[in-house]
């Protein structure tokens, strides 16, 4: 005989189809009770068919007419005093029902203040980090997204299938542009934007660091950045305009407006008088574009010089093609193009073996859509995040918000037991399914409203200190974007139905003479329950093992050799407002004697990520014996070697004694030497094989490869010149060991008295370096913090959890300890169920966490090799933190007199 015996199916579904909705669940629980009465007297097949002979009894043509009755007849006006509402019951969304339903469910909630407290804490963490995360997706994944047309707008780039590795870059020639709208007149618009470091502006003797890009007048046609005043047609045209931001405008003129004003821009003899011609306004955070003013790049100094060197790569151009062309077809017209200005780079590429890609190209000028530029790190110079980062951040939020869910769930559930003869009080007088339903969602609903408006206030409270942790750029006002609102609204009814409805709808499905007899038990709740820690303690392990492996990473790039000594030199930015050379010139008079510092020196380019955030690279290309050679182009001054403890492999240093070396001479990495297919340059001309004696450098030293740049973007060889006239902007200074503490102050007062009109703002070399590796910091930090509120998230859940079962199982607990468990016997048994499932998530979790992080460290040529004991102490620690959180309940459950347990039984 079966154990516990229902009733036919059938017969049920026979039944709901005659009897009226609202009489259907008394009247099922009558039936339900009579027929285990009769099991027990007569036995499970006989009182099955009893069953069915009494569901035949009532349907008949009456309940088919209260039915229709029910459902037809309208309501009258005046009701009368007598008759029966039973036929009428109030509908369960009636106002006074809803009325109800609320001040139950705050009179329910203040009478579990501690699970009420528990939800709400659960929910608004959950929801604010969920925020913080969307936020930081959302600005990424809207950059550049406001411009109009953004579909036909692109940036040309190279491409070049070279043998070794093919490569692709974003910086083009001041001369490719021209030759492209000359022999592509249908182009739309096409412009250049040189965006390099700041430049002195100057206005009625006030003196100004902004950021003046160079663009051509197309720029206004391309873009949809607002122009406040001024016209988009002629705004650009003269060689005298500039169009300057809202924000400039404001600190050059204040309220005055600032049309056909003077202003000069540049230091010295490279100073140049613009007439104000617009206004544009700022541009926003997500933009990959920035600017404080925009003027013709044939206004600027050394323009003449470089407009027709194609060997010279210094900038992005970008295009807007006219509706009817799109990007494949253009790309195919870019060929003869190829063929006619970069003979050349191809005779090269093809002298060295390359084929053909799967477009037929061994070198080619190709289109990166707008809306990819700033996650395509080669093209963009690694200035945008990458955009695993952003899919982390969107995962991760998800994740929480998911675990979140659980614990209301399982929270809900474990309270469902204790809420049980309640409900069954409630249906034994007439309370209906879907009132129930109603009333106990509602309460979610207000928990879920409370932890989403305590979560928002966070929000609002955390949102600078979540900036300044993870140097982000949040505004709230992305928040009130259309798109953003109705990302969280559906975020807030998804929460409500799922965490909410779902123990609602279990709930309201109590049978009431079942629940009364204390025989409450749910249909296989232990695969749900199972099913949610198993996934809790997935991805909290997930998100662990992450935070590991990235934090390794980023601790492995910054220990590994650069090829130069960081330690002990100081990054001092020149500014704009003062001359480079000369400053560095004085700083070397008042330190000449000083025994504290061993080393000064001077360079354009800055190495880490220095206090004004700057980056600038420069590269050279040339033919040397029929090879194309592409470097990075480095200006340096006397001592830079020294100041960064590099010593030649062969050849010498710069030296003052040789006039020439400021003139025609250069130093190159060994890299550089073995492109050019030479065991020992020392000594030979290097430039274009068409060019002059009289117009090559010579080779001096060569040096060993050190890297300029991050180890996460693409290595080059370098050229290093000295230079009398090109600016200094970065001046570097190397002291000894025992002097670092105090150095940084007293070159804070030097710089005082050297460069007065310039702020110091120098900072060491190391920490700029490390600097390099913000992204990947970033993400770990992201996912500490996110692994650690999924931790704490899944231990409420667990604890939930824990708290349920042990409820179900005081009777069993009892019994042991009457026949003799011990208390550590019970606690043992009681957990180790959990461990179990503990181990199942973690043999889940472990695989993905393996694949995801195999395929993020694929990104870098520098990267660790992931430790086995990375997941056992992962694993180990989850194990323990589930033995923890359980063992409050399972001790306190195992103390427990047996008797009072079986008595309460």
């Amino acid at each position: 005989m079966n154990s516990n015996p229902h009733p036919p199916a059938w017969a049920d579904r026979l039944l709901k189809g005659f009897c009226p909705p609202y009489l259907l669940e008394e009247l099922l629980g009558d039936l339900h009770e009579q027929f285990e009465d009769h099991v027990q007297q007569v036995g499970e097949s006989k009182a099955r068919r009893l069953y069915v002979l009494e569901v035949i009894r009532f349907c008949r043509p009456y309940f088919l007419k209260r039915r229709a009755a029910h459902l037809t007849k309208p309501v009258l006006k005046t009701a009368q005093p007598f008759a029966s509402t039973r036929d009428q019951p109030p509908h369960f969304l009636h106002p006074d029902m809803l009325r109800n339903y609320l001040k139950i469910a705050f009179r329910n909630l203040w009478k579990s203040k501690g699970y009420a407290a528990i939800n709400v804490v659960g929910l608004s963490v959950a929801f604010c980090i969920c925020v913080f995360l969307f936020l930081t997706a959302y600005l990424q994944l809207t950059y550049d997204s406001f411009h109009k047309d953004g579909d036909r707008i692109f940036q040309t780039y190279y491409f070049s299938n070279d043998p070794e590795r093919p490569t692709r870059s974003g910086t083009m020639p001041l001369p490719l542009l021209p030759a492209l709208k000359a022999d592509y007149p249908e182009l739309e618009a096409a412009t250049r934007v040189i965006a390099g470091r700041k430049s002195l502006v100057e206005v009625k003797g006030n003196y100004f660091d902004k950021l003046v890009v160079q663009t051509d007048a197309d720029f206004l046609k391309i873009f949809s950045f607002p122009l406040i005043r001024g016209n988009r047609a002629i705004a650009l045209r003269d060689l005298s305009s500039i169009v300057i931001s809202e924000n400039m405008a404001t600190a050059l003129f204040g309220t005055e407006n600032p049309m056909g004003k003077p202003i000069e821009v540049g230091n010295d003899a490279d100073k140049r008088q613009y007439v104000v011609t617009g206004v544009i306004g700022d541009a926003p955070n997500n933009s990959t574009i920035q600017y404080d003013a925009l003027v013709r790049p044939e206004s600027w100094p050394g323009y003449q010089t470089g407009k027709d060197a194609w060997a010279s790569n210094s900038h992005a151009v970008y295009l807007k093609l006219p509706p009817q062309i799109n990007k494949a077809t253009f790309e195919n017209r870019l060929k003869p193009f190829v063929q006619k200005y970069f003979r050349g780079r191809l005779d090269e590429l093809q002298k060295k073996g390359a084929k053909p890609d799967q477009q037929g190209d061994v070198f080619a000028v190709r289109l990166q859509h707008l809306s990819d530029i700033h996650f395509d790190r080669e093209i963009s110079s690694g200035r945008g995040a990458p955009i695993a980062l952003v899919y982390t951040i969107l995962a991760i939020a998800f994740f929480i918000l998911l675990i979140a869910c659980i614990n209301f769930i399982n929270l809900s559930i474990a309270r469902s037991f204790t809420r049980a003869r309640e409900i069954g009080v409630r249906k034994s007088l007439g309370a209906l399914k879907n009132q129930l339903f109603v009333q106990i969602w509602g309460e979610s609903t207000l928990l879920c409203l409370v932890g989403f408006g305590v979560g928002l206030v966070l929000t609002i409270l955390l949102l600078p200190r979540f900036n300044a942790t993870f140097d982000a750029r949040l505004n709230l006002d992305y928040m009130l974007q259309p798109g953003f609102i109705g990302l969280i609204l559906s975020i807030f009814l998804l929460v409500t139905l799922v965490a909410g409805g779902y123990p609602a709808w279990q709930m309201s499905k109590f049978n009431a003479v079942e629940v009364l007899k204390g025989k409450l038990s749910m249909k296989r709740p232990g695969i749900l329950r199972n099913s949610l820690i198993v996934t809790q303690f997935a991805m909290s392990a997930l998100l662990a093992c992450c935070t590991i492996i990235a934090a390794q990473q980023v601790d492995y790039l910054r220990a590994r050799p650069l090829g130069f000594q960081k330690d002990q030199v100081i990054s001092i930015p020149v500014g704009t407002q003062v001359n480079g050379r000369q400053v560095l010139g004085r700083l070397r008079n008042k330190l000449v004697n000083d025994p504290s510092v061993l080393a000064v020196t001077g360079t354009n380019v800055n190495i880490g990520r220095g206090m004004d955030r700057v980056s600038s690279r420069s590269t050279s290309g040339y033919t040397y014996k029929g090879k194309d050679v592409t470097s990075d182009w480095l200006l340096v001054d006397y001592d830079y070697l020294k100041t960064l403890n590099i010593r030649p492999l062969s050849g010498r240093d710069f030296d003052r004694a040789y006039s020439t070396d400021s003139l025609k001479s250069v130093i190159i990495t060994e890299s550089l030497a073995k492109m050019m297919g030479e065991k020992n340059p020392v000594g030979l001309l290097l430039g274009d094989d068409a060019d002059s004696t009289d117009s090559k450098l010579r080779i001096i030293g060569v040096i060993p490869d050190f890297h300029l740049y991050s180890l996460a973007d693409q290595a080059r060889p370098i050229t290093m010149h000295i230079s009398n006239s090109e600016p200094i902007h970065y001046i570097f200074v190397r002291v000894t060991p025992q002097s670092l503490a105090g150095s940084m102050e007293k070159l804070k007062a030097i710089w005082q008295e050297v460069a007065p009109q310039s702020e110091f703002i120098g900072s060491f070399m190391d920490a700029n370096v490390d600097a390099w590796y913000q992204n990947e910091e970033q993400m770990a930090k992201i996912c500490s913090l996110a692994s650690g509120i999924a931790i704490l998230l899944s231990c409420l859940g667990l604890f939930a959890v824990a708290m349920m079962v042990i409820e179900q199982r005081t009777k069993e607990i009892g019994i042991r300890k009457v026949m003799g468990a011990s208390i550590p016997n019970i606690i043992v048994v009681l957990s180790r169920d959990f461990v179990k499932l503990v181990v199942i998530a973690l043999l889940v979790a472990i695989p993905i966490a393996w694949f995801l992080m195999n395929t993020w460290l694929d990104n870098y040529l520098e990267r660790i090799q992931i430790s086995f004991w990375v997941f056992a102490g992962v694993g180990l620690s989850a194990i323990l933190i589930a033995l923890a959180t359980v063992s409050f309940q399972t001790i306190k459950a195992a103390l427990v007199n047996p008797v009072k347990s079986l008595r309460s039984e």
